[in-house]
């Protein structure tokens, strides 16, 4: 027997037919002898609408009330299931975030989890009943419904099977497992059998969409092997676990890419102690996240060239920020665009061999593509370029790592 944690997201609950398709397989583990917790996102498309609702009546509004509002979706979806499940004479009972409780601290829409106190939920399971918990939810010191963020079901399920201490979390979405690159965009691309923690983090950060990043670290963090499914076919998928048990490491193992990128650049800034705080500060103060920096070689001693990247969706409140600062930094032009495109290589493989970065630069040289910033990690290489040769570019390196399906 085994323990086990199973979450679907929003494209497999979508509708009451497709919630009846999850409680079959929910229903088949149960049938296996294993005790099952399940998660579950809110309906596709239904937080969307609650926060359209929630930025229609009120576009400065409360955090703890926008909350309580696009929590909801999840309740529907918990209940749903659990009464599925029932009808098909399993054993079940829903949970709210607060009734568990999943207790988080008090920063609203983006709450981080403290505590999860397992002990009914333990007594249930070993009486032979599915527990169904609603994802993205959980509960603050005051004791208000907090929500944890876009794509908070992924870390509610990993933390609530490092809390019941499950041999596996399985995380179902509408993708076989975890691909070498988009195949929308490379059709040769490969599904992983087993990728790292390590690995499986840089792809969720660097633009792959199917886990949750902060899901990936708590995964790490506890050890949690985590195999990413479809709920919609049988086949096996993939499963994120420590480096040593991965006999054979490919020295790249996928290609991200984020179209989510903007691109700023201060031209003449002087090159002296502090210059980068006075830029940098501002930025972090307006809570603007700040990815790949480049600093220019300064010729005469006295001034440089700063260039970095800034999420899109960020991208004009950094302009607002920066051209606020502008006696302080005092910049003497300032040079920005949204029409750039990251594309990294990842491979806990790069440790050990030599080469990797070069290739990349080569093969992106023979397709007529110029790299504007490089940023480097011991496990991956990103580079900005033009947004119009994303696809060119992810196909050739795909091709150049020989990662394509043959």
């Amino acid at each position: 027997m085994a323990r086990i944690v199973m979450k679907f997201g929003g494209t497999s609950v979508a509708d009451v037919e497709k919630i009846k398709n999850v409680a079959r397989r929910v229903k088949s583990e149960v049938d296996a002898g294993n005790q099952v917790a399940v998660v579950v996102s809110a309906m596709s498309g239904k937080t969307n609408e609650l926060v359209g609702w929630a930025h229609e009546v009120s576009p400065m509004y409360d955090a703890r009330e926008y909350d309580v509002i696009v929590s909801s979706g999840e309740q529907v979806t918990v209940g749903l299931l659990a009464m599925a499940l029932q009808s098909m004479d399993v054993p079940a009972r829903s949970w709210l975030g607060w009734q568990i409780p999943l207790k988080t601290d008090g920063a609203h829409a983006k709450a981080r989890i403290k505590d999860i106190d397992t002990t009914e939920l333990d007594k249930r399971m070993n009486g032979g009943e599915v527990v169904c918990v609603a994802g993205f939810q959980g509960i603050a010191p005051d004791n208000r419904i907090t929500t944890l963020g876009r794509g908070g079901s992924d870390t509610s399920a990993v933390a609530l099977a490092a809390a019941l201490k499950a041999d596996r979390c399985d995380i179902y979405t509408d993708v076989e497992g975890v691909y070498t690159t988009d195949p929308r965009i490379v059709p040769k691309a490969r599904k992983i059998d087993k990728i790292t923690y390590e690995e499986m983090l840089e792809l969720a950060s660097l633009g792959a969409k199917v886990l949750q990043t902060r899901s990936v670290e708590m995964a790490m963090n506890h050890r949690v092997r985590v195999q990413v499914r479809s709920t919609f076919s049988d086949a096996e998928g993939t499963l994120v676990v420590d480096e040593d048990e991965i006999v054979e490491q490919e020295v790249v193992s996928g290609i991200a890419y984020s179209r989510d990128e903007a691109k700023i650049t201060l031209v003449k800034v002087a090159d002296k102690p502090g210059i980068a705080a006075s830029i940098f500060s501002p930025l972090a103060d307006a809570n603007i996240n700040v990815d790949m920096i480049v600093q220019n070689v300064s010729e005469d001693g006295k001034s440089t060239d700063m260039t970095f990247t800034v999420p899109r969706g960020e991208f004009q409140r950094a302009l607002q920020v920066i051209e606020k600062n502008k006696a302080q930094i005092a910049y003497q032009e300032l040079l920005s665009t949204s029409d750039v495109t990251k594309v990294s290589i990842i491979g806990v493989g790069m440790r050990s061999h030599v080469g990797v970065a070069r290739k990349m630069f080569e093969t992106l040289a023979e397709k007529g593509i110029n790299i504007q910033v490089i940023s480097t990690s011991e496990i991956k290489v990103s580079v900005l370029i033009a947004e119009e040769y994303t696809e060119l570019a992810v196909r050739a390196l795909h091709t150049a790592y020989g990662l394509d399906d043959e």
